[in-house]
């Protein structure tokens, strides 16, 4: 798409700037210019680091690591607990301000929004002087700083985002990316996670320039062929992705789980995925519809949202092939290792029954119409003695088995 006009506006350290606004508006000191960071309880030390402020870098503390290590580097630490409610009221304040300047407006994540800023230039005929007036209304009404990467896609807006922070705006335009982001590690490549970016290096791979030099073909023999296609694309800063205001209207089924404890490994992520599955797929069989789209969703501690889609080529509203696509989605957008607070599922695309193929091969007709009957028979259990009466050996810890 050519002309396209796009921003990234990223809150700096989010929870730490609205907690330190909400202090100052009670006459506390701002922890933005001392050692601090927010999460767990100052008391019992317990919990995790959520945010940090630019002091506590110094003392190496990091996010997502205990409290009680943070107290150990650094004494004098000053702890606040996170407070929702109050983020959710600085969130949209800020994209409000946003929405004022932007047609469109996507939001990516409770601190991260998108601005389609694509034919405005009647209006804001110097983007990067738009992207300063904005940052600065953000900073004078609302009391936080922001970053704004400004780029011809979300990808390239994105990246330019994460430069140099904090209160900065930074451009990625297609000539740009042979000076500014192709000598980056390709660690830092937006969507290349951490098992791409170790393969990458072992063979000889370590800036995004090299990864967009590399032989699509050697590309797709390392990584898969979807893998290497999607990673040469973003190197070369290709993204043809909308920013959508809105997700679609088109009927779907979802579903999600919020846990008590965090998710922390495939195996209870697996676990309470099938038990997901289970659940919404049977929707589709009592509504007569199969599904041609699988999405799956995670949220972080930090409240920060991902979500992966696939579409299937044959439509289905069986619970087996369901999870297994569910399974892969899983596992491309989630280290398996980070804490979560939700899984979901969402099944798009629905038609009505009776338009799915037989296979050329009659194995496998065989064991859909198996997993078919067993599905049903599950249906008509569940509804007479209802959820909880019957469980999938797999959807069960081991030690309650």
């Amino acid at each position: 798409m050519a002309d396209r006009l796009i921003f990234h506006v990223d809150v700096n350290s989010a929870f730490l700037s609205w907690t330190s606004v909400k202090r100052l508006q009670n006459g506390l000191s701002d922890l933005r210019l001392v050692p601090s960071v927010i999460g767990g309880d100052a008391g019992t030390r317990n919990g995790i680091v959520l945010a940090k402020s630019i002091p506590a870098k110094q003392f190496k503390i990091e996010t997502a690591e205990p409290v009680s290590l943070a107290f150990r580097k650094c004494p004098s630490l000053i702890v606040e607990p996170p407070d929702f409610a109050w983020y959710k009221k600085c969130s949209k304040a800020f994209k409000d301000i946003c929405r004022s300047y932007a047609p469109s407006v996507e939001e990516y994540s409770i601190d991260e929004c998108f601005l389609d800023m694509t034919g405005t230039n009647r209006i804001y005929p110097d983007p990067i002087q738009t992207a300063y007036e904005i940052k600065d209304k953000i900073k004078d009404d609302l009391g936080f700083t922001v970053n704004i990467g400004i780029g011809p896609n979300k990808l390239l807006a994105k990246m330019a985002g994460d430069f140099e922070k904090p209160d900065k705006v930074h451009t990625l335009f297609r000539e740009e990316i042979p000076t500014k982001m192709w000598p980056l590690p390709v660690q830092d490549l937006l969507y290349c996670g951490k098992s791409s970016s170790q393969a990458l290096n072992r063979a000889g791979i370590f800036t995004i320039g090299e990864l967009a030099a590399m032989d699509l073909t050697e590309l797709q023999k390392l990584m898969g062929e979807r893998g290497g296609l999607s990673l040469h694309r973003l190197a070369t800063g290709e993204d043809d992705s909308e920013v959508r205001e809105e997700f679609d209207d088109a009927k779907s089924y979802s579903i999600v789980t919020t846990e008590e404890e965090d998710i922390s490994s495939y195996e209870r992520a697996d676990r309470l995925l099938l038990e997901l599955v289970d659940r919404v797929s049977k929707r589709l069989r009592r509504d007569e519809v199969l599904t041609g789209n699988i999405t799956v969703t995670v949220r972080y501690l930090d409240f920060k949202t991902r979500s992966h889609g696939h579409r299937i080529p044959e439509p289905t509203d069986i619970s087996q092939e369901i999870y297994e696509t569910g399974r892969k989605l899983l596992r491309e957008l989630w280290d398996g290792k980070t804490p979560l607070r939700l899984i979901g599922i969402a099944l798009s695309d629905v038609t009505k029954e009776g338009v799915s193929q037989l296979s050329l091969f009659e194995e496998e007709n065989v064991r859909r119409e198996k997993n078919q009957r067993m599905d049903r028979t599950m249906d008509d259990i569940l509804d007479r003695f209802g959820r909880g009466s019957l469980k999938r050996g797999t959807s069960i810890e081991k030690k309650n088995r």
